[in-house]
Formats: structure tokens, sequence, C-alpha cells
């Protein structure tokens, strides 16, 4: 057995979903069942998702608690090959402040509360109880990892855990509010034969705007595909008739990031629906 392999399994026996990770501390990729979400999308928070993948796919939502899993043939064959353990703070309701560098630690000691501290090779990380949204680079040399994240793991660290503080919650809330959706220059053919577009009634296209947003923001599971699901269905509707504006796709775009979705993230979503349609 190896020492990623045991190591997993002291942890999962502890509650704390582990996943392997390959060389530069990333995740496995996907199999070729999972590959372009072939098997449905991203799996939820809470188990392995319903494509029952045999192997460690889907990055952060892979982490498991299951002995049963973390020992399969599949997944031994990675441990074979990593160099690392990771797990899912948020799915073992803790958060993470990973502080990259000195400037950062000296910051934390400074506006946070002393909580259980790991070092790590540039600086430490901050483990505090209670999960929260994931969001990176808060302020220099600070990322929160929590839900929808992994973080590698590094030994228990030192002192006492404490609670998540509001101050923690504070600085995802003010990155997420200074995040502006990315912009996306859309050019959709004209309606056929011309003419003026029946969408163009505001109560029509709202309407539709404002159940996307709730369709993304009521989502529970598997969000990276109901984003993408979702601009396809807006974009089937509107794409080819020129309604869409750009102040359309920012509320789309922010109901996304605000369930976890990057930029990045959110500009593929909506490139691979226009591409999809053939638009």
């Amino acid at each position: 057995m190896s020492e990623y392999l045991r190591t997993a399994l002291d942890l999962a026996a502890s509650q704390i979903p582990v996943m392997p990770l390959r060389a530069g501390k990333v995740p496995f990729g996907n199999c070729r069942r999972c590959a372009d979400n072939a098997c449905g999308g991203r799996p939820n928070m809470k188990n392995a998702g319903p494509c029952a993948c045999p192997g460690p796919c889907h990055a952060w939502a892979a982490a498991t608690t299951d002995p049963d899993v973390i020992n399969s043939v599949p997944w031994r064959r990675a441990w074979m090959r990593a160099s690392a353990v990771a797990y899912h703070p948020g799915g073992a309701w803790l958060t993470v402040v990973d502080l990259d560098n000195a400037d950062a630690i000296t910051w934390a000691r400074e506006n946070l509360p002393a909580t259980q501290t790991v070092p790590t090779t540039r600086g430490e990380h901050w483990i505090y109880l209670g999960p929260m949204q994931s969001a990176n680079a808060v302020r220099p040399g600070v990322d929160i990892k929590s839900t929808m994240a992994y973080a590698r793991w590094l030994g228990f660290g030192t002192g006492t855990m404490t609670a998540l503080p509001d101050a923690v919650r504070t600085l995802a809330v003010n990155k997420a509010a200074a995040v502006r959706p990315a912009h996306l220059a859309v050019t959709v053919p004209a309606p056929a034969g011309g003419g003026e577009c029946r969408h163009r009634s505001p109560a029509y296209l709202d309407r539709g705007i404002a159940m996307a947003e709730q369709r993304i923001t009521e989502a529970s599971s598997a969000v990276h595909a109901t984003v993408y699901r979702t601009f396809l269905a807006v974009l089937s509707v509107h794409g080819r008739c020129g309604c869409l504006t750009d102040a359309h796709m920012a509320r789309l775009f922010t109901a996304a990031q605000a369930k976890g979705e990057t930029p990045r993230h959110c500009t593929d979503a909506w490139t691979n629906a226009l591409t999809r349609l053939g638009l």
C-alpha cells in the first residue's frame, strides 16, 4: 500500500473527503466516459455524481470518504502515480485560508483570529471550522478554499481550530462584488427573412432571463452542467434574433459566478453553447 493511499484511508476514516493529485499538484484528468461532460457534468458536493465513474474524475467533486472507492483498482492506479493527497475542505465542513507569502501571513495575524495553522511550501494554511464559497485572490497572496475546491493535505499543523469568522466571509463577498462578468461580443445571424424580431417585447425577454437566473441560482448539484444547459436554452430561443444584449449576458454570468463558476467557465459555457447551436 502506497503512503498516499494509507494517508487517504486514514483521513477518510475521519470523514475528510480525499482525492489523489498528480504531478504539479493538479487533479487527475477525466476518463473517457467523463470527457466533455459526456457523463452529465460535474458531480455535486456530496457524492461521486450521476456518472458513477470508477476513477477519480471531476477534480474536487471526486473527493470521497468511501474506503471501497479509495481502495478500488482504478483509484489504486491513481495513487501509484500520485504526487500528493488532496481533500475537499467544504465537504469536511472546513475552510482553508491559503496564505501564499510572508506579507499575507502578516496580514492574517493582524486581521484574523488565530486558528489551526499548517505550514506550506511558501506560506501557511489557516483552517477554520465551517464551510463557505471558495474564492481566489481575495487579496494579494490570499485564496479561500472550501466548497467546490480542493487543498493539498500537509498534515494537522498546530493550534486549535476556531469557528469561521465573518472577516473571512467578507473577503469572498467583497471579491464577488468586485468581479465583473467577462465581456463577450456575440455576433449572431439576423432572423430568417429579416423584419422585426418577435422577442423584442421587454416583458417576454426579461421573463426568460429571470427564469434562467432562477434555474442557475437554485441548482444544488451539477452547477457547471446547469449553467451550460441554461445558456444553451437562452441562446436557442434568443440567439438568432438579436435580442440579447451585454446586459442580459451580464445577468446570466453574475448568477453563474454567484454559484462558484469563474468568468472563464462562464465564457467557455457560452461559447460552447454558441458552437452547439451553430452560431
